[in-house]
């Protein structure tokens, strides 16, 4: 046995490096942010303190008197980024660049004050709120896999350490697996990828089969448009992946894991693998685990970009170098998994919260969420709302609540508060299913969701206001699932296609009654004869918009009427002869001559000629231009 790891040393030289730090400056350091400016944010902060001849600490590595700066993942209001965050006084800053730094150093920093034009302004009431937690975007959110994901710096190990991480790795090590796989199943953990299947379950089936070798594999192959959860997780709190996946081996009897991360997540990648890097140095992972006689190491890999490759068996067959295409089920990968061997898959989520389980216990755990799906859930909340970015409430919270407090509201094109407000929101991506005005006060959970034909999946929430066109979003995502579709069975590679034909032809106003039954009995083929998750969900969006929109399909069939006016084709422009004062700017605009009329009497449209591109509707200035 090699030496042991002593992480509560660690853990002391970091508190006694720490202690005489004035005041902490946290720069969310996510990809948004980043975006956004927040590296030369950091770079200022660090410039403007040195120039006042005071210490600044960029990583702890000694006893500093003075002044910290750091970087750290998502803090989630991605919207409002960069943030900055002021610790002790828990004093969070919006948008801030770098010229706002001095200002924020003299009034915050150095002293106790408030820059106030920087501090978050609540629209619906106006009232300016300074303090993090007083803000009702994190107010009313319950943090765990979050927890330390804005907070800490995501480079330093043993800040993780003194936080109590890897702690969880070194009790499980004392467990056997059975006692492992037996905790995990009590907390309730089900898969946070989107299936939903029992952690712990998972873990024993794989401990079950006897193998010489065996793999765990953390599945960080998010594809979900608009979703990134797992990637800010990756980019906030790697080494809570890390000791997920090291009690994950414990359980099963692994050796070897790998990490599997789309292309397209460089600061992922970057992040993850200087976390196992580290863990690595530090001996926590490699042929002696934790300074035990357990062998456990991390492989770090880079997948290309395909969205069949969030289906665990496609995942498998990529890392083996093959191209990534499901397999039937069974035999399962935790009977037959990487190379032949039993393998257990977890996505990002699922795998972060598993030391929180462990340090709470089953019975404490138990208590967040529902009966039937115990802990919290990560969601990326876009669309028509006040306030988007990263959000985490327990199982069963409703949409009323994560719509109207956590949100903000539904907002206009334009970003103002909707007076019409709420029309629907598309929950799980391509995967999953749209919910109306009469779900707003359903517990979010597996159950309810299954009950009327959507998923949680992997935690998307778009939400969409009144002018939203229900069947040109359903269109959307089955494009976006039929280029994925990898083609190995013949009913989703052409079931799917199908779909998307006839839905462009309503969009078009070309599609007949008759297509409308046949787009419906497609749908009902291709979710029950697909071979993976991908095509047994990808009809989701279209049965659910089918079974609350059916009059926007009819409307747009029968009629050649888009009732939002967003499918372009549809659009019949013309001009009210009340409010047109024969200005003319319509008439400059038009690309095609298509309007006609006197100086300073009402224009005309010619619909043979107009070719439906809105020019005329943005250059008028008097709202005269309709469709």
């Amino acid at each position: 046995m090699s030496e042991a790891v002593d992480l509560k040393a660690r853990a002391k030289a970091y508190q006694e490096n720490t202690r005489d730090i004035k005041k902490r400056v946290v720069v969310c350091a996510g990809t948004g942010c980043i975006a956004g400016g927040a590296l030369k944010v950091i770079d200022k902060f660090e410039a403007v303190i040195r120039e006042k001849g005071l210490s600044v600490a960029l990583t702890i590595n000694k006893h500093e008197d003075g002044y910290q700066v750091t970087g750290s993942g998502c803090q989630g209001f991605c919207q409002m980024g960069p943030v900055v965050t002021i610790h002790p006084d828990n004093i969070m800053y919006c948008k801030v660049a770098p010229e706002d730094v001095e200002e924020i150093v003299e009034k915050s920093v150095l002293k106790d004050g408030i820059v106030d034009r920087l501090a978050y302004t609540h629209k619906p009431d106006g009232k300016a709120y300074p303090k993090k937690d007083e803000i009702p975007f994190y107010r009313d959110q319950h943090h765990v896999v979050l927890q330390k994901c804005g907070n800490i710096d995501p480079s330093d190990i043993n800040e993780y350490i003194a936080l109590g991480g890897y702690a969880q790795a070194e009790q499980a090590a004392k467990m056997t697996s059975e006692e492992i796989c037996s905790v995990m199943m009590d907390t309730g953990l089900k898969g946070r990828g989107g299936a939903g299947f029992p952690a712990g379950k998972k873990w024993d089936m794989a401990r079950q089969n006897e193998s010489e070798k065996k793999y765990v594999i953390c599945n960080g192959d998010e594809g979900d448009p608009g979703a990134f959860m797992d990637s800010a997780v990756m980019e906030g709190n790697p080494h809570s992946i890390i000791e997920g996946m090291m009690i994950a081996a414990m359980a099963i009897g692994a050796d070897e894991g790998y990490v599997y991360v789309r292309m397209e997540y460089p600061l992922a990648v970057k992040r993850i693998r200087a976390a196992v890097k580290a863990a690595q140095e530090a001996g926590i992972l490699g042929d002696h685990m934790l300074g035990t006689d357990r062998p456990f190491d991390i492989t770090v890999m880079e997948g290309a970009g395909a969205f069949v490759c969030g289906e665990e068996t496609a995942l498998i067959a990529s890392v083996e170098g093959k191209r990534g295409m499901p397999s039937p089920k069974p035999p399962y990968p935790a009977q037959k998994g990487l190379f032949g061997k039993p393998t257990v898959i977890n996505n990002v989520e699922t795998l972060s919260t598993v030391p929180m389980c462990l340090q709470t216990g089953a019975e404490e755990y138990r208590k967040l969420g529902t009966p039937s799906a115990s802990g919290t859930k990560t969601f990326a909340l876009t669309g028509h709302v006040l306030n988007t970015g990263l959000i985490e409430v327990p199982f069963g919270e409703t949409l009323r609540t994560i719509v109207h407090k956590i949100a903000g509201g539904v907002t206009e094109e334009s970003g103002d508060l909707s007076p019409e407000g709420f029309k629907a929101v598309q929950i799980g991506g391509p995967s999953g299913g749209c919910l109306t005005q009469e779900h707003l006060d359903m517990p979010l959970d597996y159950e309810h969701l299954k009950a009327i034909g959507a998923m949680v999946g992997s935690g998307g929430l778009v939400v969409m206001n009144h002018n939203t066109c229900m069947v040109e979003i359903a269109r959307y995502f089955m494009e976006f699932t039929q280029n994925e579709s990898c083609g190995k069975c013949v009913v989703c590679r052409e079931g799917t296609k199908q779909m998307l034909d006839i839905l462009t032809d309503i969009t078009q106003g070309r599609a007949t009654m008759e297509q409308l039954d046949l787009l419906e009995e497609l749908a009902g083929v291709v979710k029950k004869a697909s071979l993976c998750g991908l095509g047994k969900a990808a009809p989701n969006p279209v049965l659910s918009t089918l079974k609350y929109f059916r009059d926007e399909y009819v409307e747009h069939i029968v009629n050649k009427r888009c009732p939002t006016g967003q499918c372009k084709a549809l659009r019949a422009y013309s001009i009210n002869p009340e409010k047109c004062v024969g200005c003319g700017a319509c008439v400059r605009k038009c690309p095609t001559g298509a309007i006609t009329g006197e100086k300073k009497a009402p224009h005309v449209i010619d619909a043979e000629k107009c070719v439906k591109c809105g020019a005329c509707k943005d250059a008028c200035k008097f709202g005269a231009v309709l469709k």
